[in-house]
């Protein structure tokens, strides 16, 4: 296994993320078990996981698996770096009460406690904003994680979809406070979405953030969905059909799969290992339903992509480019 530092930090964390939103939902808590079992066995330390998942009447599931599963003892929790995330309204059979979601000084009380109590732990490693609060001054965000970093409750704070000014304002509003800030940037980055180049990745480089991808095969895109498709005879869903029913994207990712296929590469081991070379990338977040699934991620780690695959990649697949480049001359 590959170990980098988390951003700024001395936290060192594996190069592949173990994305947990599928366990519950998709995955029963025995196999869900299993998949962190194996990860750990793999070497993999960086566990990712949100208050919400599990979602609607299921919404803290995902949270209390990962409880059950430290509850086992024999060193999981002392091996994982945790990281959890806070937003979305959890108030109790789906009301919508006020002062149950978003980032206000009371709901990041009251959430961090409930997610320690389900998690079953005394501590978050990474707590993190899943959305940005425009009506919570970062002021009031930043006292209230700074009382939690003093109470030994969470240890590092991070982002999940923010926009790059927002990275700038949180931890130019941290500095003045004398707090540590934002340690990481969570957000959607891949082959096919590739606008966080433009702003959010400078930003979190700037800042001293790892960059923590999600969706790194765009809901399966990027996973060989045509060959899927063509050979299994499986019928598109979702994202996917969209994708397949638009001529241009669907010859894209053909173009995608035969450049593979010339080198024999796999299409999702290739996705993940793209993105472990591009720069400020600390690892992307892999949702493994299976154990399977979490064996090709890890696959991804050996691959070494030849410099025709990149530059195949790149004019299959070409970027913004940065700002202001991007859209100015």
């Amino acid at each position: 296994m590959e170990y980098t530092q988390l951003g700024r930090t001395g936290l060192k964390v594996s190069r592949i993320v173990l994305g947990t939103m599928n366990f519950g939902p998709q995955t029963n808590e025995s196999d869900s078990h299993a998949i962190m079992d194996s990860a750990l066995g793999a070497g993999l330390n960086f566990f990712d996981t949100a208050n919400v998942y599990g979602w609607g009447e299921n919404k803290g599931r995902t949270e209390e698996i990962l409880g059950t599963w430290f509850a086992q003892g024999g060193g999981r929790r002392d091996k994982v770096v945790l990281a959890t995330k806070m937003y979305g309204n959890m108030g109790a059979d789906g009301e919508a009460w006020p002062n149950h979601d978003k980032l206000s000084a009371v709901n990041i009380r009251r959430a961090v406690d409930a997610s320690l109590k389900r998690l079953q732990t005394d501590h978050i490693d990474l707590y993190q904003f899943h959305h940005v609060d425009r009506d919570t001054p970062f002021d009031e965000i930043w006292q209230a994680i700074d009382v939690l970093v003093q109470q030994g409750k969470i240890l590092y704070a991070g982002s999940s979809n923010f926009a790059g000014y927002k990275i700038a304002q949180a931890n130019e509003q941290a500095a003045r406070r004398g707090s540590l800030g934002l340690v990481s940037e969570q957000c959607i980055y891949n082959l096919v979405e590739r606008r966080a180049e433009m702003e959010v990745i400078p930003a979190a480089q700037e800042y001293g953030l790892g960059v923590i991808p999600w969706s790194p095969l765009h809901g399966g895109l990027l996973g060989g969905v045509i060959r899927k498709t063509t050979e299994g005879g499986r019928r598109a869903s979702g994202r996917a059909a969209d994708a397949l029913a638009d001529p241009a994207t669907r010859a894209q990712l053909q173009a995608y799969e035969d450049l593979l296929d010339q080198h024999g590469l796999e299409p999702g081991e290739t996705a993940l290992a793209w993105l472990l070379t591009r720069p400020g990338v600390t690892g992307p977040i892999v949702g493994p339903r299976t154990a399977d699934q979490l064996d090709s991620a890890l696959r991804a780690l050996e691959l070494d992509l030849p410099e025709a695959v990149l530059t195949g990649l790149d004019e299959i697949f070409p970027g913004p480019g940065p700002s202001p480049e991007a859209f100015a001359w």
